[in-house]
């Protein structure tokens, strides 16, 4: 899995970019689309970008074809194009892309590899999920595969790949099952990281370009962090 970084100017380190799509290195603590905190969004620093890089006159168009949670790094893809937009959305309902995620637990799973499958729901007022057995009102099947990469003196390295995208799905099935994520106090870590992150890393993702048709493989650099760094 190559790491290339094409830039990365402004703290925006862009990982691939054509006419069509962009996919940038998320940091941890941007959000990637506005929400009710009135923070600057992740969109608007791709928009500022682009505007600067190639002289665009007016407003930029760019969409947002999934996010991230805050705490959690690594790959966004935005789309520069209608087209290109409206073709993204259909390939991830179809689930047509293939998203790789690296986390940093505080234990051993009970498996060194397993599928994990629950019911979250959502709950707004804390904006957290809960995870269930069966099936309850207003839950949502959750379908996640995890294999165990690396044992470390005090965490273990998992690599996870899901099947559905829920709300704070690998946070809320790993917690689940004891396998707390380092850092994410909403689900059960003891205590935070400094800046505030998660060791969550949005690690790899494949897909069929939405124009070109080329097939796209892109990996995004772990964090600089003592503890990702012995991962690899």
């Amino acid at each position: 899995m190559a790491e290339k970084i094409l830039s990365n100017k402004n703290n925006l380190q862009i990982l691939f970019e054509d006419n069509h799509i962009i996919v940038v290195n998320k940091r941890a603590g941007d959000i990637v689309q506005g929400d009710k905190t009135g923070d600057k969004p992740l969109s608007d620093v791709v928009k500022a970008y682009i505007k600067d890089a190639y002289n665009k006159p007016g407003n930029v168009y760019l969409g947002v074809v999934h996010r991230l949670d805050r705490p959690t790094t690594g790959l966004v893809i935005f789309a520069k194009t209608s087209k290109a937009l409206t073709r993204l959305n259909a390939m991830f309902v179809k689930k047509d892309v293939t998203k790789t995620y690296w986390a940093l637990v505080n234990k051993m799973p009970p498996k060194p590899q397993d599928t994990l499958t629950n019911w979250l729901k959502k709950n707004p007022k804390n904006n957290k999920s809960t995870a269930y057995t069966k099936e309850i009102k207003d839950s949502k099947k959750a379908i996640l595969h995890y294999t165990c990469l690396k044992k470390l003196d005090r965490y273990v390295l998992l690599e996870i790949t899901l099947e559905t995208g829920r709300h704070h799905q690998i946070r809320c099935q790993l917690s689940n099952i004891g396998c707390i994520i380092k850092g994410d106090l909403k689900y059960g870590a003891d205590r935070s990281n400094k800046d505030a992150s998660i060791h969550l890393h949005a690690r790899q993702i494949q897909f069929t370009h939405p124009v070109t048709q080329a097939n796209i493989n892109i990996t995004a650099r772990l964090p600089h962090d003592p503890l990702w760094e012995a991962c690899m």
